[in-house]
């Protein structure tokens, strides 16, 4: 049993109230390992949606938010931060119980990443250019970044708190106001972080929460008082956001689904490898959009690698994800279960050797699979062309280097990859060549001040550091005479 009750709830965040829903319909929040309902929260409507953008609509123009230094609204990030940290229990067990994720990870990653990800905006924050002064021969300029808008912030449900931060800590502090749309799957957790930011001194509508499907998602995305749309969440949605977004040339940046490659050089070190992929290749049950899911090994190496692999798997524990030994648990619901076992079907008919799992654990509840793995894949198969999002990967081999650069950019994504060599230069100029927004070498992480986001079917733009910034502003250029302009630098 957890320590903490997981609540349902009655009331929407919107302009610093908790206000009755304009409508009655509920989402049921499920749990993956009872599959019974564990709370229910409303439904927002479109009215719901116009209370809460005119709501942030106000605390833009009429209340101090975006006339705030920038100082001011730092403190009421780091106020939320410390929160973040003082409630990260009760957060990882509320995460937990509502997608699945081992409470260790949980722990670990679930709610230390977003105090992470808070940490490096804020920083990025403090170097950002939100006023220069431009000279040239023939004028000057006083070059402002003032907030783009109402922001619409869409958070998927695999790392929701992660992702919920990563949309609202550039929005908030650029100053702009946000309307959040958690996953119908996963709103628990942002009623925890309403609770906070309310507990943080966080203005009256300058953040707003509401849960909605996907028609009420779109009228949110397509509504005249949103500047800018922020998303995170599978490509096709994606394709769908920005053909709205397109239609009023509305600002919008999306990091979507991934078919990460890890390429492992000869001279690998294979211990390290495959190690680098117990949370590469399979945390959050493989509900991760920058997991390596292909695995690119030299041909004569394969078996050996397999070994190793299998090795690996056979120390992860499967189970209950409330138990901290576990590793892996059940993914988020029936249907996202249903199309990975739809996909594991797929890798047998077209002919990848199943060298272990494929099926459900013996457990008698929750929507587990086992962790998968195919060997001898073809590159152009389904199940190395198709993001699977579950605990499933493909070993792909190769002959030479240069096939493993074309099989690792042979898709239609490019959010991640990984190489894996003893030789540091001979890794860094194969990153080079990978199709992707980001590659680590050697399981390094690039951290929360470099740029991320993809290429290709994974996206467009960029989030974290000042890339992760420069979305949320407006460029104002006013001319000005040298005299000015000297008293200004």
């Amino acid at each position: 049993m957890t320590e903490y009750a997981v609540n349902s709830h009655d009331r929407l965040y919107i302009g610093g109230d908790w206000v009755t829903p304009a409508g009655q319909d509920r989402i049921e929040v499920i749990s993956p390992v009872t599959e019974e309902v564990i709370a229910t929260v409303p439904a927002g409507t479109r009215a719901d949606v116009d209370r809460a953008i005119a709501a942030a609509r106000t605390a833009m123009v009429s209340n101090p938010w975006a006339s705030m230094t920038l100082e001011d609204r730092i403190a009421v990030l780091e106020r939320l931060r410390d929160l973040l940290v003082k409630h990260s229990e009760e957060l990882a067990q509320v995460i937990t119980e509502e997608m699945g994720c081992p409470i260790s990870q949980s722990r670990a990653i679930q709610v230390v990443n977003p105090v992470r990800i808070l940490d490096g905006y804020i920083e990025a924050a403090t170097r950002y250019p939100f006023r220069s002064i431009r000279r040239s021969e023939h004028g000057q300029a006083l070059v402002l970044r003032n907030p783009v808008g109402v922001v619409a912030g869409v958070v998927p449900w695999n790392v929701p708190l992660s992702l919920t931060m990563q949309k609202l800590a550039p929005a908030l502090l650029t100053g702009c106001t946000i309307v959040l749309k958690p996953s119908p799957e996963t709103p628990l957790d942002a009623y925890v972080v309403a609770r906070l930011l309310e507990e943080a001194g966080c203005p009256p509508g300058v953040v707003n929460i509401v849960p909605a499907d996907r028609e009420v998602s779109e009228y949110l995305i397509g509504h005249p008082g949103i500047a800018k749309v922020t998303f995170t969440g599978s490509s096709a949605a994606g394709r769908r956001i920005a053909e709205l977004c397109g239609k009023d040339l509305r600002r919008v940046t999306l990091e979507l689904g991934g078919k990460s490659a890890a390429v492992v050089l000869p001279d690998a070190d294979l211990d390290l490898t495959v190690e680098a992929l117990r949370l590469g290749s399979f945390r959050n049950n493989g509900q991760i959009c920058t997991l390596k899911t292909r695995l690119v090994v030299p041909a004569n190496l394969q078996d050996e690698f397999i070994d190793r692999l299998n090795g690996m798997i056979d120390t992860m524990t499967i189970g209950d994800p409330r138990d901290k030994e576990t590793q892996i648990g059940p993914l988020v619901s029936e249907r996202q279960r249903t199309q990975v076992e739809g996909y594991i079907k797929a890798g047998l008919a077209e002919g990848g050797r199943l060298v272990r799992g494929g099926g459900r654990p013996d457990v008698d509840r929750g929507w587990f699979v086992e962790p998968t793995v195919f060997a001898d894949v073809d590159q152009d198969a389904t199940i190395a062309q198709r993001e699977i999002f579950g605990p499933v990967v493909s070993v792909i081999p190769y002959a030479d280097e240069q096939e493993a650069i074309e099989i690792a950019n042979n898709s239609t994504y490019g959010l991640n990859g990984a190489v894996f060599t003893t030789d540091i230069d001979r890794g860094l100029e194969v990153a080079r060549r990978m199709e992707t927004g980001t590659v680590e070498l050697n399981g390094s992480s690039a951290g929360f001040q470099a740029p991320m986001g993809g290429v290709k079917y994974s996206g467009l733009g960029r989030e974290f550091g000042p890339e992760g910034i420069d979305p949320f502003v407006e460029l104002k250029s006013i001319g000005i005479s040298s005299a000015i302009a000297e008293s200004l630098a």
